[in-house]
């Protein structure tokens, strides 16, 4: 039987934000250590106004251990799974390895260091400061980069001979090639290889250690992003038995896997011989007050929102990410394209060789991952630099030859030496084309070409701005999907970003905060999270995607102007009625600005309906010109044009109707400024019958909604984490985007609360971090706003021992 023994080390951290080197010897008595558990974050900054000088520091961490004597003989491996930026490791204070990646994980082989039978000490230097000479620094890199060990920490106890990596390359046909590479005393060693279905079976290979096991397998259900199906795979390190003594399987290791082919040519993506139009987000791994250090539940959490609530395919990440969101990916169908850590700066040699180490590294952790379709080997937003490039294109196929490269860039025509120009097209100024035609921009075209990065920067916007402006950032992403989804040759385009995220300060809108996601810190949505989503095709009514941006609100429009109103939504139809009155159905617009779009936003453009004919007595056909005309005032008020002054003429004349009479007429039926209240309901039809309503109507009544998106939480091996969602909301439900009340947070049972107790709506929104302590049972979130009835928020915790 195989013998490794695998321990979290995640709990028994103490820590230092000044590193000593009495740090590494037995007795630092004379040093204030503070307790923590892993994923850990050197300093919790606040929401806005941070200062990124806090995380820059040389710090350290130490952990006591006790080696039992059965460990003698054996391979001591500490996997540290990643430590921003620069780690040294220390073992009873001798240096055990190094590692300069702050986004990927790295193995220390402690044996020999360990005391057997006794106490050991294992030490920590953590250097989180910008001014280092590796990636991503050297430059001013956008967002923050934070410090810590920040993700997981674990010892392998091995025998003397162990499997070092695996990979696996598994065609949709069935055929697969394993390559292993073990350490030790492998002489005489063979592999055992185990294929595992969904549905049970199993089937069995084996190979010798310097050799591939190749082979085929009948019947495989292929990975897509429509039925991610996942496969298991066992490898086995195994000595053969000798004097009639049976074989020993000396280390084995657990793959899941799926079977699927890449091909990204000119035409487009194309995964299991079928085009894939993609359509997503780029995503930072960073959270408010945390920084990077959340736990695998809270990086699931993002997987989810892209894939399920946005309706994405397709996540750009900017660094290599937690193992925990690719295995997500993998389960959800979210393809992935992996970036190498970097942001425009290309340094010297040194920098380079480290860089070039990083893909390396990010290719082999990630590899085996079937939502990885992309590997991003340029620098992001970087020059050319041929030599390097060359390099890092060599590197990343050679150690994966079935996926393509890419790079981001923002050069047209740059030297391309990878299979995809990824191309940050941020041209889109909201008129015009949405984004640049593929020809102008990519060198060859005989290659693949990806919108890797839009919007963002071209159009920040706050939860909290006007609604024009929220509606514009949404427009302006529904352009920019449409139009390259209409451009032959382009595979899909990426929005930037998922969500907003800490930055330097000469970034974002001054107060360390890029406005640029279609989600806020906390992922709450905003509005243009709504295009996204509104791209899924509905199966079942809960399906459904249905926002309408605000009809009436006259007064936060600039001179009182009603402004332009839409509905974001895969329905087949929205019905609009003005109090009791139904006013008309609105349908996509096959034809109209987004006719791309498998679902195009629904303009909102009649405000009248027969309401003319009901209440004023104008027969049908004067009626029906009369109410294009007010509906026309609506959307431009200001300045009438020529023709339309002429139609009014006409019908002002025909039905005897003075200045007078058309401004009451549009202050009763369009509305202005200081006008009587109207309520508006919007129902979303559905297969012929209404799935959704939305009531916008004046405020009655605030309340406060408090929503769990993980209630379940399982302390162990590491802590983890609920995240909750703070609204507030009208009695009809909708959000109140300028409700800007503090919220008193209080904690009852086992839990924490992460970052402050009192949090101010921002948008209308906020969100809070509950993070499990050591125990099981209950906790609640108790939420007092003034204004609202107190809510709370309850999880459930247990306790999964080691």
């Amino acid at each position: 039987m195989e013998r490794t023994e695998h321990y979290d080390w995640n709990d028994g951290w103490l820590f230092t934000p000044q590193f000593d080197p009495s740090l590494l010897e037995p007795d630092c008595s004379g040093l204030e250590l503070e307790p923590v558990r892993l994923p850990h974050t050197v300093k919790s900054l606040p929401f806005n106004y941070c200062n990124e000088n806090d995380y820059q520091m040389i710090s350290g961490y130490r952990r006591v251990f006790t080696a039992p004597r059965s460990w003698e003989g054996r391979t001591l491996l500490l996997t540290i799974g990643a430590a921003a930026h620069d780690a040294t490791v220390y073992c009873n204070g001798q240096r055990a390895g190094h590692h300069a990646c702050g986004y990927t994980a790295f193995t220390v082989n402690l044996t020999g260091m360990v005391r057997l039978g006794e106490e050991n000490v294992l030490a920590i230097r953590c250097d989180s400061r910008e001014t280092l000479d590796i990636p991503p620094f050297g430059g001013q890199t956008e967002e923050l980069t934070y410090g810590g060990l920040y993700r997981g920490v674990a010892l392998e106890v091995k025998e003397n001979a162990w499997l070092r990596d695996v990979f696996i390359q598994a065609g949709a046909e069935g055929d697969f090639r394993i390559y292993s590479a073990a350490e030790g005393e492998t002489v005489g060693c063979t592999l055992e290889a185990e294929i595992r279905a969904p549905s049970g079976r199993r089937a069995v290979y084996t190979g010798e250690l310097s050799l591939p096991i190749t082979g085929s397998l009948n019947g495989v259900q292929p990975w897509s992003c429509e039925h991610p199906t996942l496969y298991t795979l066992t490898l086995r390190l195994i000595r053969p038995g000798t004097l009639g003594l049976p074989d020993r399987v000396l280390d084995q290791k657990v793959i899941r896997f799926g079977f699927r082919t890449i091909q990204f040519v000119a035409g487009g993506l194309y995964l299991n011989g079928a085009r894939v139009e993609l359509r997503g987000l780029a995503r930072f791994q960073s959270y408010p007050y945390q920084g990077y250090a959340m736990p695998d539940s809270i990086q699931r959490l993002d997987a989810q929102a892209l894939r399920k609530e946005l309706g994405c395919n397709v996540v750009r990440c900017c660094c290599p990410p937690s193992p925990a969101f690719l295995d997500a990916c993998d389960e959800l169908g979210l393809l992935a394209y992996v970036e190498m850590p970097g942001r425009r700066h290309i340094g010297g040699p040194a920098w380079k060789a480290q860089a070039l180490q990083n893909c390396r590294e990010m290719v082999c952790q990630c590899r085996n991952h079937p939502s990885v379709f992309l590997w991003g080997v340029r620098v992001a937003g970087s020059a050319d630099d041929d030599a390097f490039y060359k390099k890092t294109n060599e590197a990343a196929r050679r150690l994966d030859p079935t996926r393509p490269t890419a790079g981001s860039r923002r050069l047209k025509k740059s030297h391309l030496f990878e299979d995809v120009y990824a191309y940050d097209d941020f041209s889109f100024g909201g008129a015009g084309p949405g984004c640049q035609p593929r020809a102008a921009v990519t060198p060859d075209l005989r290659k693949g070409y990806l919108i890797s990065a839009f919007g963002g920067m071209m159009y920040p916007t706050k939860s909290f701005d006007p609604g024009a402006q929220r509606l514009s950032q949404a427009l302006r992403c529904a352009a920019v999907l449409n139009d390259a989804a209409a451009q032959q040759g382009v595979a899909g385009c990426v929005g930037w970003t998922m969500a907003d995220y800490n930055t330097h300060p000469s970034y974002g809108s001054g107060d360390h905060v890029s406005y640029h996601g279609v989600m806020d810190l906390f992922r709450n949505e905003k509005l243009a999270a709504a295009v996204f989503a509104s791209q899924k095709d509905p199966r079942v009514p809960s399906d459904i995607v249905f926002q309408v941006s605000p009809a009436a609100g006259f007064g936060d429009m600039p001179a009182g102007y009603p402004g332009g109103c839409w509905a974001f939504t895969n329905a087949d139809a929205v019905r609009m009625y003005r109090g009791r009155d139904f006013i008309a159905e609105f349908r996509p617009d096959r034809q109209g600005r987004f006719a791309a779009l498998a679902h195009p936003p629904i303009q909102i453009d009649d405000f009248v309906g027969v309401l003319l004919e009901k209440y004023e007595g104008i027969g049908h056909s004067e009626a029906v010109q009369l109410a294009g005309c007010l509906n026309a005032l609506r959307r431009d008020p200001a300045a009438p044009s020529p023709l339309l002054r002429a139609r009014l003429t006409r019908l002002l004349r025909t039905l005897r109707m003075n200045e007078a009479t058309l401004s009451r007429l549009y202050h009763t039926y369009i509305g202005a400024l200081g006008g009587p209240a109207v309520r508006y309901q919007f129902d979303a039809i559905w297969k012929d019958r209404v799935v959704r309503t939305i009531v916008q109507e004046p405020v009655q009544r605030v309340r406060l909604e408090c929503t769990v998106r993980n209630a379940i939480l399982t302390d162990g091996p590491t802590w983890d984490c609920a995240a909750i969602a703070l609204r507030a909301i009208d009695q009809n439900g909708c959000l109140l985007p300028y409700c800007s009340e503090a919220v008193q947070l209080t904690v009852e049972g086992p839990a924490q609360l992460l970052g402050p107790a009192v949090v101010p709506l921002r948008g209308g929104m906020a969100g809070a971090y509950l993070a499990t302590t050591g125990h099981p049972g209950r906790a609640t979130l108790h939420c007092r706003m003034e204004g609202a009835l107190p809510t709370e928020a309850s999880v459930i915790i247990r306790r999964r021992e080691a």
